[in-house]
């Protein structure tokens, strides 16, 4: 007996250490992503020994595509935990630009070398080829000794994982970090499998985990059997594969009991997808707690803002020029000034303006109440004094009530309070609930064929959404939005199209040669009943628009626009597809306005 008992004993502690000796040897999410960067690394060598050796341009470019795949296999962690690296390794092949400090930095990574190898590769460039080679590596190992010494927590990596699959949505499928070469389709499946792979680590036990694998997988498959850049269907692929998998992310976290990220964001922590109605937290846009939104705060701001004796003369307030049935804007190609002279610039709609972190089109002001100050006080066109107006609310008991209840901390009005409020107001304007939206979360007889289509190609060939992201559609930059963007696209001075518009934006307040004709990107929000377009109002229909952009922007027209950031070459849209894509845009209109 005593035998059989130690040899039960015996076979018990067995499998008790080979249990703990398998689970010690089971390799961590930082071990994996490691191993990963080394996986990259080789493509690298790879593609470094092809260039030095002059292979031909197919291998080249081939190599080029399996060490992309193997930067999104990875892409998650490293613009996640290290975006500063991200951007010179994936980011535009455009200058970075440090504005306070007047200075600006060249652009490195795939984008860059994407330029130097397609549509053809020429051998005079394999010097500059193979020194972008180098400085790829050169981070490849920067990055490896920060992921050594970092921790990687578990809600951190819940959070990036959710954040990949808003990057795939806003910047993946749209051929924003492949506009040459197009080969974001086939590169997306590879990012999303990344996900139950990595959460494996976490607990590869948790059935949401083999329901990612199913899901990651099938939308993999879908990406390989739909690989055309041009004709892959992104309404489909977003309703029925990515929003899926990134509800199914947030049951994963609600059942392993994972905590959300503490951070300022503008992406709400507890929203399932992208398209949730209150996903954004306009709060994330604001100077410090004090100014955060709230109702009380927005019914004063919405007195104030049609309130004329802001102005000095007593006959303008802030809606007369944002009239709330045009969406907060004014129908006019540009505004009149208090002498009566055109206002140089289009007025733009306020209508998810809160959704940003620069105001006006050179964008020279960062939040809503310096923007607010800055009209209020513009002898052009309200001539106010902000002085002036404290004075006359401090003595006004209606004011006095409600700023009471907007502000209840302070014992009677004080002047940042009337910027807040004014912005306050602005902050409420968001409303989400367009016909788009609408199918965005499930409704898919609200779309129809024409407008699905106009989608696809606002996500795709007509690379729209590669400076007008999904879903705010402005220049707010995806997933993190936390910086918004400018754009040079050459418009012209007037509707004959005979010359640039000699308005030089953004460079006016930082003159840096970049920035010549640099304006803010508008939202398409509304865009409907926002016309006319530009910051000069010089295109009357949204039809006009899109032919623009057709023809290549300014270039295309013709113009020397050194700096321009649009791609110009042509985007061959034929009559029909200019037309679906104005009926797309149509439906980004919110139902107040429809």
């Amino acid at each position: 007996m005593k035998l059989k008992h130690l040899t039960f004993l015996f076979l018990l502690l067995s499998f008790f250490f080979s249990c703990k000796e398998s689970e010690a040897s089971k390799p961590t999410v930082k071990q994996e992503l490691l191993v990963d960067l080394s996986k990259l690394s080789n493509e690298i060598t790879q593609f470094q020994k092809l260039v030095t050796s002059n292979s031909s341009e197919k291998e080249i470019v081939e190599q080029f595509k399996k060490s992309r795949l193997a930067y999104k296999k990875v892409e998650w962690a490293i613009e996640y935990f290290i975006p500063e690296t991200a951007r010179f390794m994936n980011g535009p092949a455009l200058d970075e630009m440090e504005l306070e400090e007047n200075r600006s930095f060249e652009p490195h990574g795939f984008q860059v070398m994407e330029e130097m190898i397609y549509p053809e590769y020429d051998s005079k460039s394999k010097e500059d080829l193979i020194r972008e080679l180098n400085i790829f590596q050169s981070n490849i190992k920067q990055l490896k000794s920060t992921f050594e010494v970092i921790t990687i927590s578990d809600d951190y990596v819940l959070d990036a994982m959710q954040q990949n699959v808003f990057r795939v949505i806003a910047l993946g499928i749209t051929g924003f970090d492949s506009p040459i070469l197009q080969s974001s389709i086939p590169e997306t499946g590879q990012s999303l499998i990344s996900i139950p792979e990595t959460l494996e680590k976490i607990d590869a036990g948790n059935k949401s985990v083999s329901e990612l694998r199913e899901l990651t997988k099938n939308a993999q498959k879908y990406c390989t059997e739909n690989n055309n850049f041009n004709a892959f269907n992104r309404a489909v692929f977003i309703t029925e594969y990515l929003n899926p998998i990134s509800k199914k992310l947030k049951t994963f976290q609600k059942e392993e009991n994972i905590k959300n990220v503490k951070k300022s964001s503008p992406l709400k922590p507890t929203i399932e997808t992208l398209f949730d109605k209150d996903a954004f937290d306009v709060n994330a846009f604001v100077l410090s707690k004090e100014y955060n939104y709230t109702k009380e705060k927005a019914v004063l701001g919405e007195k104030l803002f049609y309130d004329t004796s802001l102005s000095k003369n007593n006959d303008r307030s802030c809606a007369t020029c944002h009239n709330p049935e045009k969406a907060f804007t004014d129908g006019l190609k540009t505004n009149v000034s208090l002498t009566g002279m055109n206002l140089p610039r289009n007025t733009p709609t306020l209508t998810y303006a809160s959704l940003q972190n620069a105001q006006f089109w050179d964008m020279r002001q960062l939040d809503l109440e310096k923007q607010s100050v800055d009209v209020i006080q513009n002898k052009d066109e309200m001539h106010g004094s902000m002085e002036n107006i404290h004075a006359k609310i401090q003595l006004d008991k209606e004011y006095v009530k409600l700023f009471k209840k907007a502000f209840p901390k302070t014992s009677k009005p004080e002047a940042w309070q009337i910027q807040n409020a004014i912005a306050s107001y602005v902050r409420s304007l968001n409303s989400f609930d367009s016909r788009f939206d609408e199918y965005m979360r499930g409704n898919k007889n609200v779309l129809n064929n024409e407008e699905i289509e106009g989608m696809n190609l606002f996500m795709g060939k007509a690379k729209c959404a590669t400076c007008h992201f999904t879903p705010l559609f402005n220049g707010t930059v995806p997933p993190s939005y936390s910086k918004t963007e400018h754009e040079v696209i050459g418009t012209p001075s007037d509707v004959s199209g005979k010359s640039l518009s000699s308005d030089k934006g953004r460079y006016i307040y930082n003159q840096m040669p970049q920035l010549i004709g640099a304006f803010k990107t508008p939202t398409v929000r509304n865009s409907a009943v926002t016309a006319p377009y530009m910051h000069n109002g010089v295109f009357k229909t949204l039809e006009e628009v899109v032919t623009f952009y057709n023809k290549g922007g300014g270039i295309g027209l013709g113009y020397e626009v050194e700096n321009q950031t649009l791609p110009f070459d042509k985007l061959n849209l034929t009559v029909k597809e200019e037309k679906a894509l104005v009926a797309f845009m149509k439906t980004l209109t919110d139902k107040k306005y429809q």
